[in-house]
Order: structure tokens, then sequence, then C-alpha cells
């Protein structure tokens, strides 16, 4: 064992030995050196930014211009009704074809509630006219008659003035006058309570305790008319009671019909006797009112002045003919001053029952045109076409004017413009045929028919329109590819390559640069200038060659000069 120990020393200790040793050495540390080399470099191409290329190429290109727009009929026609009904059926749908004369919708037609409603309200809009017809008629007796008074009470003091000024004292023609007075003063007081009696009667249709010579005819006419009225209310009783078991109402309907006209008929009669005989009646106790008052205040005065008149000093006697004076005044001033506002009223109130009476009439027609109104109505189409749109609903109402539907005619074609910048609607020509890019249900074609301004004030675009051929429908949105004319270019680049910000449009290419340990790749920008584009590709003007590697897609956010690796197919 000792002397193999010593053999191992003597052979380090040899050069030979030793320099193999140390060449040993060395190539295991640069072994080692080159391994974690590989696996940094390998390790850090696994974090770079993973990119997808294309080559630039050369060729021919054509330029193409998308668009968006609505398809609208060339011409269309509205289905309309012009009264409110109710929608039952409807027979169409939208994009389906209809025949001129089709039934497009049933309408129901008005109910018998509703007819009893009508008639209600005539009836109502009827006695309210009538109401307003029983105002009292414009009357200034009364008025006229206490300025007469006052102008004889004037008088009177007057003459008790000239008496007291010659101490003459109360005549006997005063003493006389004030018996006159007294007696008429009882007798039209009687009178007086007797109309007040009859007015009241007459309002509440009570007749009863009124004497004949004040009630006229009247008894005889409120009894025309209720028994009228009785029989129309037990005939639409029984149209009612026919319309509600579904049985034959027509003969019920017409009975109860004449029987509504006799019962108006004896209305209007009643009401007009009834409005003349309280007018006349109102009128003469108006009259007898004003006598009354005045008889009073004579037979009163005189009784206050009959004791003082003799002592009455001619100053006091002064005093009372200048009271009388400004009584005599303020009811001149009062009496202009009511027959200005009488006359402003009369006209409003003139106003008032013509309109009443254009409501009445309204609503009587209304009443007749709905008698007629029988069963369901059918809307019918006008034209042939397409309905393009339905705008109601089963239990819908209509509205007058308001479109139920839309119909685009047969042979009409139709029409879709978009808007287009100027400079490139420049390159676009009429008679150019667009390609369908969403239209997947059948064959369209779609032609440049005009090139025009645009409509919007201010705008610097063009409107292009094109006419549309085969299976569309009006309201729905098309996208358009046009074409814009072709030529050779240089470099052709992917559409989606092409970036910009605000110094200028640009892509990115790939550049590489040899190392020890193969190729690195470098994305690097290129300024270029975008001559046109179709759907996927674009022709570029810059420092760009076909062949040129230009960056698509990218794993990571990358920037000029970056480093990349390809992507591994």
């Amino acid at each position: 064992m000792n002397e193999t120990k010593e053999n191992n020393i003597n052979d380090v200790k040899d050069p030979k030995r030793r320099r193999e040793i140390i060449k040993t050495i060395l190539i295991i540390f640069l072994a080692g050196m080159l391994i974690l080399t590989f696996c940094s470099n390998t390790i850090m191409n696994r974090n770079l930014p993973e990119i997808s290329t294309e080559c630039a190429t050369s060729g021919k290109l054509t330029e193409h211009l998308r668009g968006s727009g609505l398809v609208e009929s060339n011409q269309s026609y509205e289905v309309t009704v012009d009264e409110s009904k109710t929608i039952n059926t409807i027979n169409i749908k939208t994009g389906k074809e209809v025949k001129k004369g089709d039934v497009l919708f049933t309408l129901n037609a008005v109910d018998d509630d509703k007819i009893t409603e009508a008639e209600t309200s005539l009836e109502a809009l009827e006695l309210e006219y009538q109401t307003a017809l029983l105002k009292e008629p414009l009357d200034y007796s009364e008025e006229n008659q206490a300025i007469s008074n006052a102008r004889e009470d004037l008088n009177r003091a007057i003459a008790v003035q000239n008496a007291a000024a010659s101490g003459s004292g109360a005549s006997q023609e005063a003493i006389n006058q004030y018996n006159t007075n007294k007696r008429s003063l009882s007798e039209k007081t009687d009178l007086q309570a007797k109309l007040k009696a009859a007015v009241s009667a007459i309002d509440s249709d009570f007749y009863e305790e009124v004497e004949p010579e004040y009630s006229g005819d009247l008894p005889m006419l409120y009894s025309t008319y209720s028994a009228a009225n009785e029989e129309y209310m037990a005939a639409y009783a029984l149209y009612s009671e026919a319309v509600k078991i579904g049985g034959d109402a027509s003969s019920a309907k017409a009975d109860a019909d004449a029987k509504q006209a006799v019962r108006d008929a004896a209305q209007e009669e009643y009401n007009t006797a009834k409005s003349a005989v309280r007018g006349e009646l109102s009128k003469k106790l108006s009259a007898l009112n004003i006598e009354v008052r005045e008889l009073s205040l004579k037979v009163e005065e005189y009784e206050a002045l009959k004791g003082s008149e003799s002592a009455m000093t001619y100053e006091d006697a002064s005093e009372v003919v200048i009271q009388k004076q400004r009584a005599l005044q303020e009811l001149i001033n009062s009496l202009n001053k009511t027959k200005s506002s009488n006359d402003l009223n009369a006209k409003k109130n003139s106003l008032e029952l013509d309109a009443k009476q254009k409501a009445i009439e309204k609503q009587r027609e209304k009443l007749e045109k709905m008698k007629k109104e029988t069963g369901e109505i059918e809307v019918k189409s006008k034209y042939s076409g397409i309905v393009s749109s339905i705008n109601v609903q089963p239990n819908d109402t209509t509205t007058p004017g308001t479109p139920l539907a839309v119909i685009d005619l047969d042979g009409e074609g139709y029409t879709v413009s978009i808007s287009v910048a100027a400079d490139k609607a420049a390159k676009i020509k009429k008679g150019t045929e667009a390609d369908i890019l969403n239209h997947w249900g059948g064959e369209v074609e779609a032609v440049v028919t005009d090139i025009k301004n645009d409509k919007e004030g201010g705008s610097k675009n063009r409107t292009v329109v094109f006419s549309l051929k085969g299976d569309v429908t009006s309201g729905s949105y098309i996208d358009l590819s046009i074409p814009c004319g072709s030529g050779t270019y240089d470099a052709i680049v992917p559409k989606s390559a092409v970036y910009k910000d605000s110094k200028s449009d640009f892509v990115l290419v790939v550049k590489s640069k040899s190392s020890p340990l193969g190729n690195r790749y470098y994305a690097e920008r290129v300024n270029v200038e975008v001559q046109i584009s179709d759907e996927l590709s674009s022709a570029v003007e810059g420092n760009i060659f076909p062949g040129d590697y230009i960056i698509t897609a990218s794993s990571k956010p990358i920037k000029t000069g970056s480093q990349v690796r390809m992507k591994e197919n």
C-alpha cells in the first residue's frame, strides 16, 4: 500500500502527467461555461416576445372602400285608418308578400255600451244647453223705476224746501198721495207673494199649487214629456235585454230610437215653453219688486216727515234736497255700469251658447255614425308588395293617420346610401358594382347609381347611392365593399400590420444580427405612406422591400429596437 501511494506522488511530479491534468481541467471548465451560456441564452429567448410575421410582396392590389347603410324602398305604402278602433287580428308578417285586396287587419266595431255612453253624453249636453237658455233676459225696468222714483223724491223734497221757505207746511196733495201709495203697496205685496210661489213651482216642475193663469200649458206639456220618457226607458230596457241575450235587437233598437225621438221632441217643447213662461213671470216679478220697494220707501218717508214738515227749517229741507240729488245720480251711474257689464256678459254667453250648440251637433253626428257601424271592419291592401314593418299588436287602439303597417311596392326596387369622404368618393364611378359583406340569405346586387353632396349642413363628405336588386327588405342594414381602382405596387404588406401614431403610419420590420450563438432578431420601425388598401392588404411606400419580414402579431407589447423571437412553426 505504501508503495502504491509513493507511485502516485511520483506521477504528479512528472511534468508530462501534470500538463495532461491541467488540460483536462480546462476542457471541463470550458464545456461547463458553454453549457451555462447555452442554457442562459435559451432562458432569455423564452422570455422574449414571440412574433408572427408575413413577407412583404409586390404585385397588383385593388383598393376597396367599406360602408354601411339602411335599405330603403323606392316607394312604399302606409296602411292607415281614419278612426280609433281596436285591433282584432293581424293577418300579415314582416317580410311576407301581400296582394292588392288582401285583408291585412280586422278591427272591432263599436259595441252597444259605447253607443249607450254616447247617448248619455248627448243628453247631458242638451240638458246643459237648455239650462243655459233659462237665464233671465236682461231687464233694466227695476233700475229705471228706481231712477224715476228717485227723481220724484227729489221733486218732493224740493217742494218741501219751497214750503219751508214760505212757511206753508205740508200740502193736502201730499196727504192724498200717501193714502194712495199705502193702498197700492198692500195690493202689490199680495201679488208679489203669488208670483214668487208660481216661479218656485215652475223651477221644481210641481204645478199642483200654481194658479192656471200663471202656469198656462206647462202642466200638460210636462205630463206629455214624462209619459214619453217612460215609454223610451221601457223600450230601451227591452233593446238592452235583447242585446244581452244575443237575440235579434234590430227591431227593438228601431223602436227605442223612435221613442227617443218622441221623448226629445216633447222635452224640447216643454223646455221652450217653460223658459218662456218663467221668463215672463220673472220679468213681472222683477218690475213688481221695484214697485213694492219704491212704494214702501215713499210710505216710510212720508210717515217720517209727516210730523216734522211743518216744523222743518229751510236749511233742513235744503239738506234733504242735496241728499236726494246725490241718490239720483248714484242710481244713474250704477245703471250705466250695469249696462256695460251686461253687454260684455251677453257677448260671452252668446259665444258659450254657440260652443254648446256645436258640441251637441258634433256629438249627435258621432252617435249616428256609431249606430251605422256594425260587425268587424276589414282593412285591405290597396297595392301589392312586401310588408316592411308592422306597428301595432292585437288589442291596440288605432290612431287616425298613424300607420298600422308599411308595405314596399312591387317592382319599385330598393336603395341604400352611405356617406364617404370627398377624396374617396372621387375614386368611385357610377355603374360600379359593390360586394355585399353581410348578406347570406340570397343573391343581392348593389350598383352605384348616384354620387351627390351630403345633405348635412357644412359636411364635406359625399353621399354614394346604390341601387339594390335581389332578396332584401327595407329597414335592414347592409355592409358594402366598393372597388375604387387597382394598380401594381412595389411593397404590399398586411393591412393589420400598419400602425399609426402622431408622426406617421409605420410598420415593424424584423432585422437580424449574427452572434457566436446564432442570429438574434430585433423589431425596427419603418415609416411608410399608405397608398391604397383592400380588405386584407395595404400598398405602402417607404424603406420596405419584397421579402422583408413584417411583424403582424406579438405575444407582448414591443417597440422599435426590442429583441424578439420568431414564432416556431
